[in-house]
């Protein structure tokens, strides 16, 4: 069992997505360190907590965010995003300094 539980755990580990890879299709808009307003209109996402982020990006895949006018482009922005993915990249995000 103690196999079993480890093997699964390494598996979690190893499918986890990477916040940073993730982020690099965000830095295009956001700026590397998540500093811009994104098309020169969005909040600035830098210092934001991963609860907030995350809250953002599950708000835009489900189409009920629309902050600045920036829903429908984040929609098909975050469409791809697994739950795991979008608290990667929310986890990332806040840890930007």
């Amino acid at each position: 069992m103690k196999t079993l539980i480890a093997i699964l755990g390494l598996t979690a580990m190893l499918s986890a997505a990477d916040g940073g890879a993730l982020f690099q299709k965000c830095a295009a808009c956001h700026g590397a360190k998540a500093e811009k307003a994104a098309l020169g209109k969005s909040e600035v996402i830098a210092g934001w907590s991963s609860a907030k982020t995350l809250d953002a990006l599950k708000g835009y895949k489900s189409g009920t965010r629309n902050t600045k006018g920036m829903g429908a482009i984040m929609k098909g922005q975050t469409a791809s995003l697994s739950d795991g993915d979008m608290k990667a990249l929310a986890d990332y995000v806040a840890g930007l300094k």
